[in-house]
């Protein structure tokens, strides 16, 4: 009898066409597939592919030229992942590029990303996007969302990290407006969220200076990217 009104509720959603209402997706059951894989033994475990798309923070770009990949926050994810599944076996592959918006990552998104078969996704554009506005940068992570999700991939996005050129407690700035359009989505599509720019609001919020969290105006140093791990960890560690 149950099953007989989970269908006729199903065909009326269908029927009358009305929308499920979706929220961004919740940290503690999200990844339950992929915390149950890295729990796994050998030889009952398999390799866990996490892939990082983005711009040059996610690339480990501290004090450019500098590449810090050790201490970028992909790298300080798998320290901590290995700390809590000591059996796991992780795949940290980088698709980020140095200076790299989405409308560029989109482009290259079938054949950078989707061909390793990722069973984790983060996309991290936000602070380069600035340059070519709002409205193509959701074209662009909408591109990459959906491509990704066809291929039942979960995604977590990430708001961005600080530019200290911009007043990150100042109302509406334009990082501001990129962090609420990347909630908007993940709310859209149900996925995840490590919201990067709420930890450093938090931070500027406590009177913490903002400096010791950077090692450049727009690129963070390992206390920083710190912030950015420890957003991400909460799908994976709770």
């Amino acid at each position: 009898m149950k099953n007989f009104y989970l269908l006729l509720f199903s065909f009326f959603l269908t029927a009358y066409q009305i929308p499920v209402k979706k929220d961004i997706a919740n940290p503690a059951t999200y990844l339950d597939e992929i915390k149950t894989a890295l729990k796994k033994e050998w030889p009952n475990n398999r390799t866990v592919n996490l892939v990082f798309h983005g711009h040059s923070v996610p690339a480990g770009y501290f004090k450019t030229p500098v590449v810090n990949t050790p201490d970028a926050y992909p790298y300080q994810v798998l320290k901590a992942l290995k700390t809590a599944y000591p059996y796991a076996v992780i795949n940290i592959i980088n698709t980020s590029i140095g200076g790299e918006n989405a409308e560029s990552g989109a482009k290259r998104f079938a054949t950078d990303v989707l061909i390793h078969k990722p069973d984790v996704l983060f996309i991290d554009y936000a602070l380069n996007d600035r340059g070519i506005g709002l409205d193509k940068a959701k074209a662009s992570w909408e591109n990459m969302i959906k491509q990704a999700q066809e291929k039942n991939i979960k995604i977590i996005l990430l708001t961005p990290s600080p530019d200290t050129s911009v007043h990150i407690m100042e109302p509406g700035n334009v990082l501001e407006k990129h962090a609420l359009q990347i909630k908007s989505l993940a709310k859209k599509y149900g996925i995840g969220l490590a919201d990067s720019y709420a930890a450093f609001k938090q931070v500027a919020n406590s009177g913490d200076s903002m400096n010791t969290y950077m090692a450049q105006i727009n690129h963070p140093n390992e206390k920083g990217h710190a912030l950015i791990a420890e957003a991400i960890l909460k799908y994976f560690i709770n």
